[in-house]
């Protein structure tokens, strides 16, 4: 059985470790898992989670604070809130699971009274910006360079969709 939910910090724990397990630049992982957890205890973010038969299959993020997003101004305000950390584990990509998911967590922010989400790909990512688009993310904002905790920069492009 597949379902859609805000996690838990348990549930952020595992899959978290899940991540740094699986990644070769494990100092940026460890430091974004902390970043991560801190963000939710003091509600600027919320993560959404797919499960399917107890395992964290896929996840998305919303954060809702600027002070948490680099290049963060134009991004993220009272009525708007910043996706990030779109992930699904290999074996279960291409089977809509992360649509349900992304639906999930629309209507969720929705509910909340967010009226506009944004979100940041790298121009290099081109099967991400082209999924990016299929959800309509089509109204680009503004460049930026973004810096990796070990001090890489990468170009980022930024988007917004209404809701």
């Amino acid at each position: 059985m597949y379902k859609c939910k805000i996690a838990n910090e348990e549930e952020m724990n595992r899959k978290w470790d899940y991540e740094i397990a699986n990644h070769e630049d494990k100092d940026n992982w460890i430091i974004w898992k902390e970043k991560a957890i801190k963000c939710f205890k003091y509600g600027a973010q919320i993560p959404y989670y797919g499960i399917l038969d107890g395992k964290i299959i896929c996840e998305a993020t919303a954060s809702l604070t600027p002070d948490i997003v680099q290049n963060g101004e134009g991004l993220v305000d009272d009525n708007t809130a910043y996706l990030t950390a779109f992930r699904t584990i290999k074996e279960y990509q291409g089977q809509g699971y992360f649509s349900k998911l992304f639906k999930y967590m629309i209507t969720d922010l929705k509910s909340k009274g967010y009226t506009k989400v944004t979100i940041g790909v790298e121009p290099a990512e081109i099967k991400n910006k082209a999924i990016y688009q299929k959800y309509g993310f089509t109204n680009l904002i503004k460049t930026g360079i973004e810096e990796y905790p070990d001090g890489t920069k990468t170009e980022v492009e930024y988007y917004y969709k209404n809701l």
